[in-house]
């Protein structure tokens, strides 16, 4: 049996547009200040808990804010994104290409209350039949991810090399690496050129829809 496991962020769903429209919308209702006043919250959170708080950044903009109508409006917009609108061409098409070599199923990093919403909302989730771990840190949580979905081999699609590699060297051969070079993190040229090569790269997740990968999963690598 065979897992085929796919990222969210930035491998399925543009992640990158979407902190962009949420940036063009905080500069236009918050101005310049308020802005940077949201994001530096994020990127407090995001190394305190270990992964993207979204909600969390906006809850914390509270304190001295009682009763600013834009706070509410802020989070209305994040709930209300048309996440749908984001997926990368192809998304769902390499979804339901992978399922003739295995079951699939996104496993992703996130919060546990935004997250499944995007995933809800972009239509990711009912793609994969409702199939879901949202974890932090998935790489180190591997053996709770056997527990949960146990399978003779796993397929992991992701936009970060970091986390194929790490993979990878704990599920070795039991595990094939899919690279889609999307996003800013699969175009930081120098961090990437330190880590080892992908057992396949795709420039687009679209291409998935075409791949074959039976002869990748019965070769020993």
């Amino acid at each position: 049996m065979t897992i085929v496991f796919f990222d969210c962020d930035n491998t399925l769903l543009d992640n990158d547009r979407v902190r962009a429209d949420l940036d063009a919308f905080l500069q236009r209702e918050f101005g310049a200040g308020g802005a940077e006043q949201y994001w530096a919250h994020y990127d407090r959170l995001r190394v305190e808990l270990g992964y993207a708080d979204y909600l969390g950044a906006v809850q914390a903009m509270r304190p001295g804010s009682e009763g600013d109508p834009r706070l509410p409006l802020f989070s209305t917009f994040l709930l209300d994104y048309p996440f749908a609108d984001r997926l990368y061409p192809g998304a769902l098409a390499a979804l339901a290409h992978c399922r003739r070599w295995g079951t699939t199923a996104i496993l992703s990093d996130g919060d546990v209350v935004f997250q499944p919403r995007k995933l809800r909302r972009s239509g990711l989730w009912d793609a994969v039949d409702g199939r879901v771990l949202i974890l932090v840190h998935k790489e180190t949580m591997l053996d709770d991810v056997m527990q949960r979905y146990p399978a003779d081999r796993y397929v992991m699609v992701d936009d970060k090399l970091t986390i194929l590699t790490a993979m990878k060297a704990i599920w070795r051969d039991k595990l094939l690496t899919i690279w889609p070079r999307q996003g800013h993190y699969a175009h930081d040229v120098v961090a990437n050129a330190k880590l080892p090569a992908p057992d396949l790269t795709v420039e687009h997740i679209g291409e998935l829809a075409h791949f074959d990968l039976s002869s990748l999963l019965r070769e020993p690598r």
